[in-house]
C-alpha cells in the first residue's frame, strides 16, 4: 500500500510527489525499517517483493518510486551533470525517507537501505555522501556514481556500518573495478564491507546474496 504519511512534494526535482510503497510493520510501531530501492525500468512494487525474503514482523518495509520508474536517465557512469536533476532529486527524497522515519522513531541506525541495479548505485551514492551510522546497506548489482576519475571526497562515518555488495563478473552494466572502487570508499569511510564477486554471473541477484542480507537483518534486529 501507499503510504501518505511520507510526503516526497516538498523534495525538489523530478521526483517530488513519488510515492512511497509499504508492506510490513507500520513505520511508527516497527523496531526497525528496510528501504529498498528499484533498479531503472522497474517499479517500487516490484522491489518491495523482495520484502518477502527478509519478513519480519517488527520491520517496516518502504519503496520509493522514481518519476517514469528511473532515478536518472544516463547511465551511472555518465559525468554527473548528465544525470541531473533527477540524481539530487532522487539523492534528496532518500534522505527525506530517512529523516521521516527517524521522525516517527526509527533512528538512522537502525533503518538498512537497499538497492538493485541502478537502485543499488543510487543507494551506495547516498550513504557515501551522508555518511552515519545505518542499521545495514546492500548493493546488488550496482556502485557509486559518475565516471571513472571521479573525486571521492565523502566526508563523516559510516561508524561500522554492515555493508554488503555483490556483482557478477559479467554484468554487462556495472563493472567490476567499480565495485571494488566502491568496497575501497566504503571502507574508508569506515563501513565493515562484504564484497562478494560472482564468477560467469551476468546482472541479477542470487540466492547467496539474500541469504547474506538475511543473516545482516538478523544481526541488527538481535541489537
Amino acid at each position: 500500500m501507499t503510504d501518505s504519511n511520507f510526503e516526497t512534494s516538498d523534495i525538489d526535482g523530478p521526483h517530488a510527489g513519488q510515492p512511497i510503497v509499504t508492506s510490513g510493520a507500520s513505520p511508527d510501531e516497527a523496531s526497525a525499517a528496510m528501504v529498498l530501492v528499484h533498479g531503472r525500468g522497474a517499479t517500487a512494487q516490484s522491489i518491495l517483493d523482495l520484502a518477502d525474503e527478509f519478513r519480519r514482523e517488527e520491520v517496516a518495509f518502504l519503496a520509493p518510486q522514481a518519476a517514469r520508474n528511473t532515478w536518472y536517465p544516463q547511465s551511472f557512469l555518465a559525468p554527473l551533470d548528465a544525470n541531473q536533476p533527477y540524481l539530487s532529486s532522487a539523492l534528496s527524497l532518500l534522505e527525506t525517507l530517512v529523516s521521516d522515519l527517524e521522525s516517527v522513531g526509527i533512528p538512522p541506525e537502525r533503518v538498512f537501505l537497499l538497492g538493485f541495479s541502478q537502485g543499488a548505485c543510487l543507494t551506495t551514492e547516498f550513504v557515501a555522501r551522508n555518511a552515519q551510522k545505518y542499521g545495514g546497506v546492500a548493493a546488488f548489482s550496482g556502485g557509486l556514481i559518475g565516471p571513472e576519475g571521479t573525486p571521492r571526497e565523502y566526508e563523516g562515518s559510516l561508524d561500522g556500518t554492515p555493508v554488503y555488495l555483490g556483482c557478477g563478473n559479467r554484468d554487462p552494466h556495472i563493472p567490476v573495478e567499480r565495485v571494488h572502487e566502491t568496497e575501497a570508499v566504503l571502507t574508508e569511510l569506515d563501513g565493515s564491507v562484504t564484497e562478494r564477486i560472482f564468477e560467469g554471473m551476468a546482472h541479477g541477484v542470487v540466492q547467496e546474496e539474500i541469504a547474506h542480507v538475511d543473516g545482516m537483518v538478523d544481526d541488527l534486529l538481535s541489537e
